[in-house]
């Protein structure tokens, strides 16, 4: 495969993967903004959903404060924003009709719809009630194209490449809401443990649509730490980052076998799935989650500059 289009894929699933985190934080900022100020609604929630983007210092180079409809414009609708979703739909496309004959025609198909029916959304006079109805068509695109891809790519290098980008950016995205949650979202004169952090960890647990699997798997009400475990360490939940580098390194090594050679990418992605086997949660707290989550967006951002190099130049 040429590299120019192993690049394509990986990038419409990173995009469209981005676009689907988007969604959800600002879907999730909605039900937190909707509680009394006297409970914890209001400006912390917005700061906190800019800090999750990784977007800050762009956001406050244009807007000189964090509201409901800054946030909203500069995240879902600002074309002159990268990361917004507009913007991640807008590559998306670019990338998938750039690396169109790797693709099926049920993927594109979907991509190149979402991003002429976004081009018909009357934004400026999107409320409450229909922004949210967006959000909603937001994710359902990004999961009828991650079906589609799933039930009609062959499984070879093709399919590898739109899995690792997918991969990789989920990873990134699942750090950065639990690393916000940790620092910036519970106001100082709350109690950890009390009704607001429980709403906020069960609001994180809807982020990522494992509410329910939260509850199979440790038959308990929401604790910081089950959470974490949930969304760190356990390999059954698809949006772990131990599932998620379960991904990287195999499709890394599919990638290995399939072109005779192991490279950076290769043990990058073994060094980070032993870390992660190795480690436990009483210890990522003991030793702090910020830092271990900062550590892991290092190793991240390492390993798609690996990817990068590896095959993408």
């Amino acid at each position: 495969m040429l590299s120019r289009t192993a690049e394509n894929l990986y990038w419409t699933a990173r995009y469209l993967e981005r676009a689907d985190f988007l969604a959800r934080i600002l879907e999730s900022a909605l039900r937190l903004a909707s509680m009394p100020s006297s409970y914890g609604g209001g400006q912390n929630t917005w700061a906190s959903v800019i800090a999750s983007a990784g977007v800050t210092d762009a956001f406050h180079e244009k807007h000189p404060e964090a509201t409901e409809r800054t946030v909203l414009d500069f995240l879902a609708f600002d074309a002159d924003n990268p990361s917004s979703i507009w913007s991640c739909l807008a590559r998306a496309r670019a990338n998938g009709r750039a690396g169109r004959t790797a693709q099926t025609a049920e993927m594109w198909t979907k991509i190149n719809d979402a991003w002429h029916e976004l081009k018909r959304q009357n934004t400026v006079k999107m409320g409450r009630t229909a922004f949210a109805q967006f959000l909603e068509w937001v994710k359902d695109v990004i999961l009828t194209f991650d079906g589609s891809a799933r039930l009609t790519m062959l499984r070879n290098d093709a399919y590898w490449f739109l899995r690792l980008g997918g991969a990789v950016e989920r990873a990134d995205n699942t750090a950065r809401i639990l690393d916000v949650k940790y620092h910036l979202l519970l106001p100082d004169r709350e109690e950890v443990g009390g009704g607001l952090d429980y709403f906020q960890w069960t609001t994180i647990l809807r982020e990522v649509s494992a509410l329910t699997a939260y509850h199979w798997v440790y038959r308990d009400s929401v604790k910081p730490w089950l959470v974490a475990d949930l969304l760190i360490l356990n390999p059954q939940t698809p949006r772990s980052l131990m599932s998620c580098y379960e991904v990287v390194g195999r499709h890394t090594d599919l990638l290995a076998e399939a072109y005779g050679k192991r490279g950076p990418s290769q043990r990058l992605a073994r060094t980070v799935q032993e870390r992660l086997a190795s480690a436990s949660i009483e210890d990522i707290f003991q030793s702090g989650l910020h830092e271990f989550i900062t550590g892991f967006l290092g190793d991240n951002a390492a390993m798609s500059n690996a990817i990068a190099e590896q095959y993408l130049v």
